[in-house]
């Protein structure tokens, strides 16, 4: 027997899955061994490669039971976030190619129309489920097909956004049916925070949750799903009673029903209030109780860790984690020079939007715990408090994922910039994510900050900047930007030019033309000059800022060598070769000589990301091909044709 059909022989109900449509005829035991199966599949991916964890075991039950009373091959089913759909994924005939997800080529780690029917949006970001919920229910009603039904996900961490509660706002007023499932597991990534987690604690530890819910459950029974429609109005009765008693008012009174809290480990049970919130009119909101890391001990004790956790192996029932190769991450760099910061300076303060753990901030809100302020995925209100703190004389730090930035642009535009406030933003992940794939990717940051007035964006090419880069930031008095990749940070021999603003640094002279390289490209910018000893003598420039760009480098860059070429994990279009290349023209260089390269115009896949910055052109052999290439055009052009000038 092969190890494929070894692993297959293990998950017998996995594999006879070609799509969710079984699930409604097999049995509790079968239920029940089908969870089993999933967890099973799930903990073997972890032994391979980093993977969102213990959020997919918290919904196992919850997927399968969903499936059981929903046809969501024409119904419509929304997850928030979507890296919670590896039991949905495993349960829609997956199955075999699961052990490709997040892998070049392979499934992706979110949603993905691309691969199944079941899967609507890609969707990536907290708190949109319920927006686009409405808008589909609102759609199916004007469309003629209002038997289909629409159900969105949310946890509990996201619920707080306020995208949520405009989307609730609109839902009551519209009064379309509809299901949202709150799946409430105390955590978002970490811990949740503010006054929304502790309405929802409040409502499941309420006295009554558990003496009613056994008595719930027993007339339930009594009361016909599918019979007389009085005996359906009555079980709804009892929940609006249920909801008087315990709580759920905030949602009554938005004109959304209220149903919960109920186990959302019991498959059994969750089928009959699916079943009954299915048959009711208008909005309604089943709040379902889970355990993060549900099934796995160690992963249900350390839910924050095992959100995403490295790969590992069980010895003696603990998970050991895979030993990490490489030099320490930027992320890392960064926390550390916020330390450096907050212990010089008390005006300093952190916020971030549910991210702690994401931008290893933990030893930073245990150090400081009275100017550390997590907001939850709140980003549009993480840059505005910003902007208030700055008008008191403080410096804060908003340290947020790139992918997660943009959610606040119109804070950026005009509660910062227009304000000139110097508020400094780390704009961590900017650049590929690898297998966190387009949902995720930092690649569109500069092409919406750099065309701010009054902002300055910089990026780090080594781990010696970042600390030298943040220093600069904090006493700017004015908005700063700091990006930098997911990535081991490059170590250099060296020591770091002064920073100073709008200057870049040379690294490598060159006499037959000059590599520019924005932040993190530094590396393989380095590695493609290196390479090329035998054929050019090629200079690297660490660009260090996109805005204000160095334009003496420009200048100096543009008229030694017979090329220049920029270089950035960023899209071309409104980057830092843009900039290069807008640059130029204002001082009438000779254009012909200079090659961006940058990512291309559309949405990159996950994967590797080294492999994907060499499919894209960014490898260090990529680059020095490139160099070649330019090389051998200058001296055919020069031969062919007299420069040419632009002109205003």
């Amino acid at each position: 027997m092969n190890n494929e059909e070894s692993v297959v022989s293990k998950h017998p109900l996995l594999e006879s899955l070609t799509d969710a449509m079984p699930l409604r005829e097999m049995t509790r035991d079968q239920l029940v061994g089908l969870a089993a199966e999933t967890r099973d599949v799930l903990c073997n991916l972890l032994a391979t490669r980093t993977a969102h964890f213990a959020s997919n075991l918290g919904v196992v039950e919850l997927c399968i039971a969903l499936h059981c009373e929903f046809d969501f091959r024409t119904d419509r089913l929304i997850w928030d976030t979507g890296h919670q759909i590896y039991p949905h994924k495993l349960v829609t005939g997956r199955y075999r190619d699961f052990p490709t997800i997040r892998t070049r080529g392979g499934l992706m780690g979110y949603p993905n129309p691309q691969e199944s029917v079941y899967d609507l949006f890609m969707t990536g970001h907290a708190g949109s489920s319920v927006s686009t919920a409405v808008g589909l229910r609102s759609g199916d009603v004007l469309s003629g097909n209002p038997d289909r039904r629409t159900v969105a996900v949310i946890g509990d961490g996201a619920f707080p956004s306020g995208i949520v509660f405009e989307a609730m706002n609109n839902a009551g007023e519209l009064e379309d049916d509809l299901t949202i499932i709150l799946n409430d597991n105390k955590m978002s990534i970490c811990p949740r925070v503010g006054a929304v987690a502790t309405y929802l604690d409040r409502l499941r530890s309420n006295p009554y949750y558990t003496g009613l819910k056994t008595e719930v459950v027993r007339l339930l029974d009594l009361v016909p799903m599918f019979g007389d429609p009085a005996e359906r109005l009555l079980a709804q009765m009892k929940e609006g009673v249920k909801a008087g008693l315990l709580g759920g008012m905030l949602f009554e009174e938005l004109g959304i029903r209220y149903v919960g809290p109920i186990d959302g480990h019991d498959i059994s049970l969750m089928r009959k209030y699916l079943a009954m919130v299915r048959e009711m009119k208008g909005p309604v909101l089943l709040h379902v109780v889970t355990e993060k890391g549900h099934g796995y001990k160690p992963a249900a004790e350390d839910p924050v860790f095992f959100h995403t956790p490295p790969a590992f192996t069980e010895e003696r029932g603990k998970p050991v984690p895979t030993a990490s190769s490489g030099c320490p991450p930027f992320t890392l760099h960064a926390r550390n020079a916020i330390r450096k910061s907050m212990a010089e300076d008390d005006r300093v303060t952190i916020i971030t939007a549910a991210m702690c753990q994401g931008n290893k901030l933990e030893p930073v809100r245990e150090q400081f715990p009275e100017r550390f302020f997590d907001v939850g995925i709140c980003e549009s209100h993480a840059v505005a408090f910003a902007a208030g703190q700055c008008k008191t004389g403080l410096r804060p730090i908003v340290d947020i994922y790139s992918t997660f930035l943009q959610r606040s642009y119109d804070q950026i535009f005009q509660e910062v910039a227009l304000q000139d406030l110097p508020v400094v933003f780390l704009i961590d992940r900017a650049g590929l994510t690898g297998p966190d794939g387009p949902t995720h990717h930092g690649v569109y940051d500069l092409g919406y900050l750099r065309v701010f007035p009054n902002m300055v964006v910089m990026s780090p090419g080594y781990a010696a900047e970042v600390e030298l880069m943040l220093s600069a930031a904090i006493h700017h008095d004015h908005p700063v930007a700091i990006r930098y990749p997911k990535a081991s940070a490059l170590e250099l021999a060296r020591t770091p030019d002064p920073i100073e603003i709008g200057r870049s640094e040379r690294i490598r002279d060159g006499r037959d033309g000059t590599i520019v390289a924005c932040g993190s490209m530094l590396d393989q910018a380095l590695a493609a000059a290196e390479s090329l000893c035998d054929d050019l003598d090629v200079g690297v420039v660490n660009a260090r800022f996109i805005k204000p760009i160095d334009v003496e480098m420009v200048r100096q860059s543009v008229e030694t060598g017979k090329f220049v070429i920029t270089v950035e994990e960023h899209a071309k279009m409104g980057g830092f070769g843009s900039a290069f290349l807008e640059t130029a023209v204002e001082q009438r260089l000779d254009t012909r000589r200079i090659h961006l390269l940058a990512l291309s115009d559309k949405f990159i896949d996950h994967g590797d990301r080294d492999e994907l910055l060499a499919e894209e052109g960014l490898g260090a052999e990529q680059i020095a091909q490139a160099c070649r290439d330019a090389a051998d055009d200058r001296i055919t052009m020069t031969q062919d044709a007299k420069p040419i000038h632009a002109t205003h």
